[in-house]
């Protein structure tokens, strides 16, 4: 299969490397905000609270970062897709980085009150900003240099890259967490948000030496991008964006797991920090190895049957999983943990970056995903802080559970109604008139 007269040929491996370590990079950042919300905000940043408020008010201060991801989504979509997809990679990684060390800087409320958590909140908002138009970006730069039949494999380097982000975020505070409890809240939380440092100047090298893709250069030659790609995009996709937002709810499954499962096993289960630190940092390795098999049967099979098959083996594992939490096995938290993470919820992780990008032509791709996703993941973000408030107390898993399932349910409604694109050549992509692919 070919992508037509007009394509020139693109480098889909160096976009999929760049992709993988700008992703693994940029989501380290994003990713140990939430470790330290679930484990340390809450004595740092709200200690006048009662400890169950204050977890609370710490799980919130994640999700306010999602907040801006759906503002972040309309400003540095319009850019993506009138200006060049790597002007949007190189500006979110910095913008991340940046913020990500403020944060290990900032004092804490015992120092300056109120105004500590306030500028914890604003600097979380400029995370949530840069991310929006980080997977979108990357998704769109290593689609449209993948071969037409390998897009959902090139694709999934970037949730490959953002697993592995999660992974180096949690190993980390592995070392920070088995801290003395007065170290722990003084200074070593502070040492991962340091280490972003890094992190900026590797990921301007890696994204300032980026190609823009075939797809967007022949746009510009042909005078075919759009000044406004909002405007097309709501005009003529409004539903394929509705659909995306839905299906990204899915985004649940990794913020209750990453997030609220931890803040439940160590705040009201009372399991050691370190042994449920290693579940997700196992389930992780896992994914890495998971997510491009899966994305590599979609290429095969299509999106479809992949991605509901994964999101309806998440609505049954995280019964599983929250249960074997509440009961303290750590034989069964390990099992399940790993089997929900690592492997199921890696199949629509290994296939969504192919899937809402094939929703839309080009010259309105990083928009369309930009929106979207960061609308649904938005939703997705406060999933821990819902959590928190319907599942009090350690019997309270089951609520929470259920509540997790309703969203994978919506998730399949949406997914179901998409059409298959797999075989559905790249310039054709987004076609109105483009009949279903099966």
């Amino acid at each position: 299969m070919t992508d037509g007269p007009r394509a020139t040929q693109g480098k889909p491996r160096k976009a999929a490397i760049a992709a993988w370590i700008g992703s693994a990079l940029e989501y380290y950042d994003f990713f140990i905000y939430g470790t330290a919300a679930a484990l340390v905000f809450n004595k740092i940043f709200f200690p006048t609270s009662d400890p169950a408020t204050g977890t609370l008010l710490a799980l919130a201060s994640f999700g306010v970062g999602y907040l801006a991801r759906p503002i972040g989504a309309f400003i540095l979509g319009h850019i993506g897709d009138a200006f060049g997809r790597k002007r949007v990679l190189v500006f979110t990684v910095l913008l991340m980085g940046i913020s990500t060390v403020l944060v290990g800087c900032l004092p804490t409320y015992d120092q300056i009150g109120l105004a500590a958590p306030a500028l914890l909140v604003a600097l979380r908002l400029l995370q949530g900003f840069s991310a929006a138009g980080e997977q979108a970006g990357a998704n769109s730069m290593s689609l449209e240099h993948a071969p037409a039949h390998r897009r959902a494999y090139y694709t999934s380097f970037t949730l490959s890259g953002t697993q592995a982000g999660q992974i180096l975020a949690t190993a980390v505070f592995l070392p920070v967490a088995a801290l003395p409890e007065e170290h722990l809240v003084s200074w070593g939380w502070r040492v991962p948000f340091w280490l972003s440092a890094v992190v900026v100047i590797v990921g301007l090298v890696i994204r300032s030496k980026l190609d823009e893709t075939p797809v967007f250069v022949e746009e510009v030659a042909d005078a075919k991008r759009e000044k406004t790609p909002l405007l097309p995009l709501f005009r003529d996709h409004w539903a394929d964006v509705l659909r995306v937002v839905v299906a990204s709810t899915i985004a649940a499954v990794s913020t209750i797991f990453t997030v609220y499962a931890l803040s439940y096993a160590v705040n009201t289960v009372g399991l050691a920090k370190t042994p449920i630190l290693w579940v997700g940092v196992l389930a992780n390795i896992v994914a890495l190895a998971a997510i491009p098999l899966w994305a590599g049967l979609a290429d095969r099979v299509g999106r479809k049957p992949v991605f509901i098959g994964g999101s309806a083996g998440c609505a049954v594992l995280m019964f599983g999983y929250l249960w074997s939490l509440s009961v303290g096995s750590w034989a069964l938290i390990f099992t399940f943990g790993i089997l929900l993470f690592g492997v199921v919820y890696s199949a629509t992780n290994g296939i969504w970056p192919a899937f809402y990008g094939e929703m839309f032509p080009a010259k309105v791709r990083l928009s369309g995903m930009a929106v979207g996703t960061q609308i649904g993941f938005a939703l997705a973000g406060f999933s821990p802080s819902i959590a928190e408030a319907i599942g009090g107390g350690r019997e309270g898993w089951a609520y929470v559970a259920l509540f997790t399932a309703g969203l994978c349910a919506l998730n399949i409604i949406a997914v179901a109604s998409a059409r298959e694109t797999h075989r559905v050549p790249t310039p054709e992509l987004g076609a109105r008139k483009t009949p279903a692919t099966v």
